[in-house]
């Protein structure tokens, strides 16, 4: 790839500003300013709403990005692309204001060329081969070798620059690894990847992963959207989530899971005895509610310590082996249902 002078600024513990919470979902502004000398991220969004006609797809969005790898989060039609398509300059938003590293991307040519964007259409010239097709992308941004720059960004996605077939006869997950290739091809700072893991199998999901990891360790900013729960887990816990346009939440989704106390924990206790565990568990207030599924007792607590210390000892004094006691909503999928359903 071209060598581009550059600053790399150094990964933040915490992709976002401000402190979790379901019921803004954004980085305070007054934290944040548009107006600072200094940019406090490599993406700022600040009152960014996006409107088609009467149509809402954005609505009033505020957060910051800094170097690292953040996944955005959310369901189909939710607004991600949008807030990606604003991000690149290639729309305004109807209102606010949305920097990356300091400048308005679409106002500003030289901040363009600092941003790599693999779009969730699966839209590539299909007579190309690959190395033709990166190679036309680093030519676009004035890479000085671009056929060099492409063989390297297909060797980092780990796709061959001899394989002559054209891209109409690759896989889903080629197609995708050469829309990243394109994306890396001029050493952007930015990169911004709307659904990059859909199509992929799990080795190449995984090698994916790795590979999304080490560019954010560069000190890169790394956005990555999805509408599988299960991807943004292994991506790392830094979120952001956004539902019906609006962001609904921000940060460490297991902080995001702490701060749901208004709602009972449900836990699965497999036992041999599930309805005498589940009678005494119910008759010494330990949990709020209970239901057996066989084996199981699923159990709603609004105390996990309390229950976590006495579920060992209420089942010895019954003569109840414990086979599995098992927490059912602490994974990102419970996190993002409570969320979306908050608001």
């Amino acid at each position: 790839m071209n060598a581009r002078p550059r600053p790399v600024p150094a990964p933040e513990p915490d992709s976002t500003t401000g402190r979790p919470s379901p019921s803004s979902g954004s980085a305070d502004p007054s934290t944040d300013s548009p107006n600072d000398a200094t940019p406090s991220g490599m993406v700022e969004v600040y009152g960014v709403s996006k409107f088609f006609g009467d149509v809402v797809a954005v609505s009033d969005v505020t957060f910051t990005v800094r170097a690292g790898v953040t996944a955005l989060l959310g369901p189909n039609g939710a607004g991600k692309s949008t807030l990606f398509r604003m991000m690149c300059g290639l729309t305004p938003p109807s209102r606010g204001t949305v920097r990356v590293l300091g400048a308005d991307a679409r106002g500003d040519r030289d901040v363009r060329g600092r941003i790599g964007l693999s779009p969730q259409q699966d839209a590539l010239f299909d007579r190309l081969d690959a190395l033709d097709f990166v190679s036309i992308a680093a030519a676009t941004q004035g890479v000085a070798d671009p056929r060099a720059a492409g063989r390297h960004a297909l060797g980092v996605v780990e796709l061959d620059p001899d394989d002559h077939r054209p891209v109409s006869g690759y896989s889903k997950g080629m197609r995708q690894r050469t829309k990243l290739a394109a994306a890396l091809v001029h050493d952007p700072e930015v990169l911004i990847l709307d659904e990059p893991l859909n199509g992929l199998d799990p080795v190449q999901r995984r090698r994916m992963i790795e590979l999304l990891e080490g560019l954010g360790a560069q000190g890169r900013c790394v956005l990555v959207s999805s509408h599988v729960l299960e991807e943004v887990a292994r991506l790392g816990s830094r979120i952001l989530v956004i539902a019906q346009g609006r962001l609904v939440a921000s940060g460490d989704y297991r902080d995001l899971r702490e701060l749901m106390d208004d709602r009972p924990h449900r836990i699965s206790i497999e036992a041999d005895q599930p309805r005498a565990l589940a009678a005494a568990l119910v008759s010494s207030g330990t949990v709020v509610g209970v239901r057996i599924n066989g084996d199981v007792v699923v159990a709603d607590t609004l105390d996990v310590d309390r229950l976590g210390r006495e579920i060992a000892p209420l089942a010895k004094g019954l003569g109840t082996r414990l086979r599995r006691v098992i927490p059912l909503d602490e994974d990102l999928e419970s996190v993002f249902r409570y969320l979306v359903e908050r608001r």
